[in-house]
Order: structure tokens, then C-alpha cells, then sequence
């Protein structure tokens, strides 16, 4: 995201004025010379602009769902019990966002009855559905945003709003972004604590017969494995990160 963002800035100084002299039908991508299909091929502006826009959409889109604390729970969790590369970070991609999709489906029904089904049936304009998306969504960010927080970037936004359900999405999104960090790295210290303790009495042991050439990962690696499977880990952590948001 970072790249994205500095290519785009170093783009700025070409594209601003390419955009100022181009035409008002839009922006000439291709010119034909030549025979009966000879002429030029443009962009508007406007689609230009959606288009770009579209690469930055799902990171912002994740950003705003559950999907945030739990891909850091879960690698937090992978980082405990010592596996680096197991599960990938493809699996633990997927699982975190099927996950997601199960938590946010509250969310994406009241949406698709308000917003997306009267405008595909030609109800609602863009910008309306738009308008009527934004309630479940600013409703669960709230439910699941600390007050310190949102209290902070309220704040830094200078501005005073009547009540929560008039903060911007500008100011709501950080805050709920924040939020969600803090809460996924408190979970984690709970996840953590187990594997650590066997990890410490794992290092004791082996200190304790002298078998200090031994690598303590060695032995607490089949052990962790054995009680995360015995009492059945994933369930319970993936069972608790789906009821946090509840």
C-alpha cells in the first residue's frame, strides 16, 4: 500500500497537468491514423479517477470489517506456538476473512435489503444507496470503537458533533481502526500466555538434568501442538474471536 501511495504522489506532478489540458470529453489514451478506422480513443476523467481508486477500495473496505483483529489474532497465535510459516499466510488470510464474512453478515444483510436490492431495481440512485449503507455499517464500527479512541481523533478533527451518529466517516474509521488494534493485541497477550509458561517449563527442565545443548523449541514444539489439538485450540479461538463482536 505504501508503494501504491508513493507512485502516486511522484505521479502527481505528470498527471495534474495532463488532466488540465485535456479536453472536457476526456482524456485522449489512443490515437489512430489512418485508413476507415482511423480516429482517437479517450477516458473520462471521472472514470480515470474510480479507476485508480478501485486499487486502495479493498484495503479500506477490510479496514472497516472485523477482518482486522482477527488476521492479528491469528498470527499472533502462529508467532505463540512457535510455527513461522504454518499455517501460511495465505490459509490464514482465507480463514480470517471467511471469518469475517461470518461476523459482518448481520452487517451486509441490512445493507442488501436498504441499499443494494432497491438499487438494483432501480429505487435508489447511487448516491442514495450509498447513504443507505452507511447506517449498519457506522452502527457496528460504533458498537465495537473504544471511547478513548474515538474521543482522541474527535479531537484532533476539531470539530464538535451532537451525538456518534453524526461523526464523519473520516473520524470514525481511525478510531475504529485503533480500537480494533487494541483489542486484537489483548487477546493475543491472552493467547500468548499458555505457550509461554511451557516454553518456560520446557527451558527449566532441561536446564535442571543439564541438557543444556538441547534446544528447549525442540521439546516445547510437540508439546504445544499436543494441548492446542487436546483442547481443541482453533475452535476456541476462532469460537471467541466470532462472539467478541457480539
Amino acid at each position: 500500500m505504501n508503494k501504491r501511495l508513493r507512485t502516486a504522489l511522484f505521479a502527481l506532478p505528470i498527471v495534474v497537468p495532463a488532466f488540465a489540458w485535456a479536453e472536457p470529453a476526456g482524456l485522449t489514451l489512443i490515437n489512430t491514423v489512418g485508413g476507415a478506422g482511423g480516429g482517437s480513443y479517450s477516458l473520462n476523467v471521472q472514470s480515470l479517477l474510480v479507476i485508480t481508486a478501485l486499487a486502495f477500495l479493498p484495503g479500506l473496505i477490510l479496514l472497516m470489517t472485523s477482518f482486522t483483529r482477527i488476521i492479528i489474532v491469528l498470527s499472533i497465535m502462529r508467532q505463540a506456538m512457535g510455527l513461522q510459516t504454518t499455517p501460511p499466510n495465505m490459509v490464514l488470510a482465507a480463514l480470517a476473512l471467511a471469518l469475517s464474512v461470518f461476523v459482518m453478515r448481520p452487517v451486509i444483510q441490512q445493507e442488501q435489503t436498504q441499499a443494494i436490492q432497491p438499487y438494483l431495481a432501480g429505487q435508489l440512485t447511487f448516491s442514495q444507496a450509498i447513504a443507505a449503507a452507511e447506517p449498519p455499517e457506522r452502527d457496528f464500527m460504533l458498537r465495537q470503537t473504544r471511547k478513548q479512541p474515538l474521543h482522541l481523533f474527535v479531537d484532533l478533527s476539531g470539530g464538535t458533533y451532537a451525538d456518534t451518529q453524526h461523526i464523519p466517516f473520516t473520524v470514525l474509521v481511525p478510531a475504529f481502526a485503533t480500537s480494533e488494534l487494541e483489542t486484537a493485541f489483548q487477546i493475543g497477550f491472552l493467547i500468548y500466555i499458555p505457550f509461554v509458561l511451557i516454553d518456560l517449563a520446557v527451558a527449566s527442565i532441561l536446564m535442571s538434568l543439564g541438557m543444556i545443548m538441547v534446544s528447549p523449541t525442540l521439546i516445547s514444539l510437540p508439546l504445544k501442538l499436543l494441548m492446542f489439538v487436546s483442547i481443541h485450540g482453533w475452535v476456541l479461538v476462532l469460537g471467541t474471536l466470532a462472539s467478541s463482536f457480539k
